[in-house]
């Protein structure tokens, strides 16, 4: 009897470690011990905050960074890597494609950040789009790439005509080309271009990528060390306000989206991802005074409307992702 109960403890045990490995499964999560990765490029303000969340999880990151890049940031860096045996710095190029490999060698993902120090030109949208190539390509041809997260924007998805008339903005949705040109939106333009570029690659050559399209980033230092590239995003504030589809997310939400989405085995396709959208004028004098100052408010400000605009925009499929959270 002894050992008949005995057995049957032990079949229990067996039983319910074996649930756990399937459930486990199931939820498609990583193995206990994180992988090597690539973050490129470090040297701007969402790729910087990624490399620090991916080392604080345990991972060893190969930090890209472009030269002309944020220089703070760049010191940062090379700060963290006289400290840090899990940091390893290259100099990359997105143009350059050999750099790109060099980068890539031994990792398992790539983390694509691609933003612009010196803001956006026409000039600047081609070669963003050009620089996505690049990048995906280089990882269709490194063994042991298994997931490109590639980090985008809302604004690859919310500027065309009649935008107003739509209920729901969601992950299907793209910008209009001609219409981001009309304006002279080069930011929205290039996200555009760079992200539907990069879709068209991978799909090509098979490879499995993921987008997480960022509202406006807010953090801190975000205005000493991403100056150009926030008031890049804000162009044409006024009328994304209106229409229900200005919102910014922080910064560290934003990094857990992007490590999750790459250590969550069933995502696929884009998400959207923000915290909060800004539909009254309350929040929006909220939003400029956390960018002050590169954004500035008279001294002598005062409410004149209680307008509340229609929010647009959707982040169904991400809460299936994270839990949802509209704080900051």
């Amino acid at each position: 009897m002894k050992n008949f109960i005995k057995e049957e403890l032990e079949n229990k045990q067996h039983n319910q470690t074996t649930e756990a490995e399937v459930l486990k499964l199931k939820q498609g999560q990583m193995d206990e011990n994180p992988p090597t990765v690539c973050v490129l490029d470090a040297s701007n303000y969402v790729g910087f905050w990624i490399v620090k969340g991916l080392l604080s999880r345990g991972y060893t990151v190969h930090a890209a960074l472009q030269k002309g890049g944020e220089a703070e940031i760049q010191k940062k860096i090379g700060d963290m890597e006289k400290k840090e045996e899990r940091l390893v710095v290259f100099g990359a190029d997105i143009l350059d494609y050999q750099s790109i490999l060099v980068a890539l060698k031994g990792c398992s993902a790539l983390f694509c950040c691609l933003d612009s120090p010196d803001g956006y030109d026409d000039k600047m949208v081609d070669l963003e789009a050009r620089g996505a190539i690049n990048v995906v390509e280089a990882c269709a041809q490194t063994d042991g790439i298994e997931k490109i997260v590639f980090s985008s924007s809302l604004t690859a998805a919310i500027w065309r005509e009649n935008i107003s008339s739509e209920r729901d903005v969601d992950e299907r949705s793209w910008s209009d080309r001609d219409f981001c040109k009309k304006l002279k939106l080069w930011y929205a333009l290039a996200k555009t271009q760079s992200e539907q570029a990069a879709w068209a690659l991978a799909m090509d050559r098979m490879l499995n990528m993921v987008t997480v399209n960022a509202g406006l980033v807010l953090g801190p230092g975000v205005t000493q060390q991403n100056p150009l590239s926030t008031m890049s995003y804000l162009k044409g504030a006024a009328q994304m306000y209106e229409n229900g589809v200005l919102a910014f997310v922080d910064v560290n939400f934003l990094v857990d989206v992007h490590i999750q989405a790459f250590e969550n085995r069933s995502t696929s396709g884009r998400y959207f991802c923000f915290n909060q959208i800004v539909n009254t004028e309350q929040e929006a004098v909220k939003l400029a005074q956390s960018l002050s100052p590169l954004i500035s408010l008279p001294p002598t400000y005062k409410y004149e409307g209680r307008d509340v605009h229609a929010e647009r925009l959707t982040t169904k499929k991400l809460d299936k992702l994270v839990p949802p959270t509209n704080s900051y």
